[in-house]
């Protein structure tokens, strides 16, 4: 069985994947950017370990053998369900692998924005940190602390409810927003208008669907709390760029932390690369090590399953 993986996960975890050949399983490591390398693996594949490049009826077409997508991750919004359907392929993801590490990466971003730590660093790096210019002597001004400041969470799944022990640890007041009541949190629920308006920090963590996309954008950003700041490790989508941009440069938003933009990566002369209270990471909140070893011992199992014709862990489609 020919297992392409979309991602190079390093000397560790090839050398983990070797010893798939004793379960019928070959691993050939194709990352998703090498276009032609990975098309062409592809081709005779009957597993894809799928990163973020996304799986459209065209991918599943030139790849005739494919019997399973697995999503390393939970969103599977990069996969397109019907046409997997329609051609007979499983897809399957792995919910609770990167919890651990997206929660982290959340909260990292949100100390970085309220510290202006990539600002600071630039700064350092360029020889001026301890005798800054006034803009940035300005932004000295507005840095400050997580504890005693109001942390809205919108969306209160596996990461969002990981966060709240810590934030609270830190001194912060945490509240939610969710369809549904998540008693077992042993925080306050809002509605996201009343958590916009009296949250410090605004961070996003639902999944991308017809109903979240574009949850915030002009209006939503009209209502939030002056000054603050905004986290998103969940999907660009969520987020009208257009608005985000305007409400960062016009002062209605501190500053914002994000892991994901609604195109990655990002045309050239995307405003937000330029914007210094914008902190970037290129969609990785969900890679440690830690979650490699996780995803990767799911997707082992989900490979026994399909070799031996049993029920698949976490099916979606």
């Amino acid at each position: 069985m020919k297992v392409v993986c979309g991602y190079d996960p390093g000397e560790q975890h090839m050398a983990r994947f070797a010893g798939w050949k004793a379960e019928g399983a070959q691993v050939v490591v194709s990352p998703e950017e090498d276009v032609a390398k990975f098309e062409s693996d592809l081709s005779d594949a009957e597993v894809l370990l799928h990163i973020l490049r996304p799986v459209t009826e065209e991918v599943l077409e030139s790849a005739p053998l494919l019997r399973l997508v697995q999503k390393i991750g939970v969103g599977v919004d990069t996969i397109d369900l019907e046409a997997a359907r329609r051609r007979g392929v499983a897809v399957a993801n792995m919910p609770g692998t990167n919890t651990q590490a997206v929660a982290e990466a959340a909260l990292a971003l949100m100390l970085a924005a309220l510290r202006n730590i990539a600002g600071l660093d630039r700064a350092c790096h360029a020889g001026n940190g301890w005798s800054p210019p006034d803009e940035t002597r300005a932004r000295r001004n507005t840095l400050g602390e997580i504890s005693g400041r109001t942390v809205g969470l919108v969306g209160a799944g596996a990461v969002a409810s990981r966060l709240v022990g810590p934030l609270r640890a830190l001194g912060a007041h945490v509240i939610y927003t969710d369809r549904h009541e998540r008693p077992g949190l042993g925080i306050e629920r809002r509605d996201l208008e009343d958590l916009l308006e009296t949250s410090d920090v605004v961070s996003l963590h639902l999944p991308l669907t017809s109903e979240t996309e574009g949850i915030i954008g002009h209006r939503t950003l009209a209502r939030i709390k002056p000054g603050a700041i905004l986290v998103n490790t969940a999907r660009g989508g969520l987020v009208e760029e257009t608005a985000l941009v305007e409400a960062l440069t016009n002062g209605r938003l501190l500053a914002a932390g994000l892991d994901v933009l609604s195109e990655e990566p990002p045309p050239p002369g995307h405003p937000l690369l330029s914007l210094d209270n914008v902190v970037l990471t290129p969609h990785v909140a969900w890679l440690t090590r830690e979650t490699l070893t996780r995803s990767f011992d799911v997707a082992l199992e989900n490979v026994r399953r399909l070799r031996d014709g049993r029920d698949l862990l976490f099916r979606v489609a």
